[in-house]
């Protein structure tokens, strides 16, 4: 047994959508120290372009700006990312939105919205992608790591509706493509992150020092935690992972 390859993704490319900023720009850092090509992919130019330069000290980084949110846009990115390779080895559905509101006033824009970039923007990129990942599925498999939430798997107290409903729908469909697709040698997992610094989680990113203390580990999450996490799931270690989600939150979920 040689284990000393088992987090190498030298040679692989992966795109990363959300990767501008939070999480999908922790995973992005993560994937390139580890030798991976990197295309991140964000709904804003200008802040997808910024953090590809920044990006690029570590790596080949490359910005493709899209918006996933709409089936045309996924396929607009497809099309962006085929100009530059004939072959996706790991994709990471990381692009999301939240939305809350009083469960009375709750408005169907605020449903939609959500429901489309969190749950089924990561089905329909995937498909669009599914060749080029059959592809790269020769002497190693290709990977689809969808990033999900612990709002997915217990409740939290704040009226976020569909962004709960549309993070518990994408880690059960997560275990459904994975039954479909691994013949097809592409492993698909989701993270279920807690809270971690972003724009999304703002509670976690302006008061960490308040919401450490909900939080079993003490802490919120660190870039190196999440990195850690998609790093595994990505190589030749999380090979035998399909269909699971890989909670990462220090007890968050548990202890709620």
């Amino acid at each position: 047994m040689d284990t000393t390859h088992l987090f190498s993704l030298e040679g692989r490319t992966a795109l990363i959508t959300g990767g501008s900023r939070g999480i999908g720009r922790m995973i992005a850092e993560g994937f390139l120290a580890q030798g991976a090509k990197v295309y991140i992919s964000a709904r804003k130019a200008a802040a997808c372009d910024q953090t590809a330069k920044e990006l690029s000290a570590f790596g080949p980084c490359i910005s493709l700006p899209a918006d996933v949110s709409t089936v045309e846009g996924a396929h607009a990115l497809v099309a962006a990312y085929a100009q530059h390779e004939d072959t996706l080895d790991i994709l990471v559905n990381n692009a999301g939105a939240a939305w809350g509101a009083p469960y009375d006033e709750f408005p169907e824009s605020g449903w939609d919205k959500v429901v489309d970039l969190n749950m089924k923007a990561p089905f329909f990129l995937t498909q669009a992608l599914t060749p080029m990942l059959r592809k790269a599925a020769t002497d190693h498999l290709a990977k689809v790591i969808h990033i999900a939430s612990i709002d997915g798997l217990s409740v939290n107290p704040w009226e976020t509706y569909s962004y709960a409903a549309s993070k518990a729908g994408l880690i059960h469909l997560t275990r459904r493509m994975a039954l479909r697709l691994a013949p097809d040698r592409i492993a698909v997992s989701a993270i279920a992150p807690g809270a971690f610094a972003s724009d999304m989680n703002k509670e976690a990113r302006d008061h960490g020092d308040e919401v450490k203390n909900r939080i079993p580990a003490g802490r919120i999450g660190t870039p190196e935690d999440m990195a850690g996490a998609a790093i595994f799931l990505a190589s030749r270690a999380g090979d035998y992972v399909m269909g699971s989600t890989l909670v990462v939150d220090g007890g968050a979920a548990y202890g709620r």
